[in-house]
């Protein structure tokens, strides 16, 4: 039994054939598993606003309040409020509250959410070159 390829680095970009190679040796379960969280993924950033507050927080330097978000977004606020809370719950954001008049809440990016910031950058690169 051959072993399977190592797992490139995230940043570096894979072309299909390493990607299918990759998707190829995973094992039936964790195939599965590796699918249904792209699916999630993808249906979560797929809800109005996601990919413009994951984007804000993948340019900018730390955590960030809900008006600064508001604001930056123009976003309404009952879909920004519901939004952050599910990428909370996703874990890809931090939610922390200070208990201060006018009450005070910053959001910062998790680790997972930071692996998914050069996802960003190709696709800025990508609009750069391209127009649709």
């Amino acid at each position: 039994m051959s072993e399977p390829p190592a797992v490139p680095e995230l940043g570096s970009g894979l072309s299909r054939e390493q990607a299918e190679a990759l998707r190829d040796s995973l094992a039936p379960e964790e195939r599965e598993r590796t699918e249904r969280t792209v699916a999630d993924l993808l249906d979560l950033l797929g809800k109005t606003d996601a990919m413009a507050v994951l984007s804000a927080f993948a340019f900018a330097e730390g955590s960030l309040r809900f008006s600064e978000l508001e604001g930056e977004l123009d976003a309404a606020p009952n879909t920004l409020s519901t939004r952050l809370g599910e990428l909370t719950d996703a874990g890809l954001l931090d939610r922390e509250s200070y208990d201060e008049i006018p009450p005070r809440v910053e959001y910062t990016p998790t680790a997972k959410a930071e692996a998914l910031f050069p996802v960003f950058a190709h696709l800025h690169h990508w609009a750069i070159e391209h127009e649709l």
